[in-house]
């Protein structure tokens, strides 16, 4: 009975390593493409010299789930690259915690807070 449990069990080990290489390619190749397909990269900046920190928040990184740092550059504005696809994606920035406006922005819409949210169209 030993004797046939062991050939079963390298199959399925043998069979295992298949399944992850092939998914380990197929994630690879989703990485690879995932820069290619339509995103564009943008530029955001905030001119906050004063500042410890400064994040850009937006739909794009589902908001303070997953905001994105900003490098603060030795003119004192903070900026980051990031690569979105085309569409109308909402943002704001947080500075030291405290939400705020891109002054750079001309399309502005309210929010559910009182606030307004700043409007990148990327095409």
């Amino acid at each position: 009975m030993n004797h046939n449990e062991q050939p079963a069990q390298h199959l399925r080990a043998g069979a295992g390593r298949k399944r992850k290489t092939t998914m380990a390619k197929r994630i690879s190749a989703k990485k690879t493409n995932a820069g290619t397909r339509s995103g564009k990269n943008q530029t955001f900046s905030f001119a906050a010299p004063g500042a410890m920190s400064v994040q850009l928040v937006g739909d794009f990184t589902h908001w303070q789930q997953q905001p994105i740092s900003m490098q603060k550059g030795a003119d004192g504005i903070w900026r980051v690259k990031v690569e979105l696809p085309p569409g109308a994606h909402h943002y704001r920035f947080l500075v030291d915690g405290q939400w705020r406006d891109d002054p750079e922005c001309l399309l502005h819409v309210p929010n559910p807070y009182g606030g307004h949210n700043a409007v990148r169209e990327v095409v």
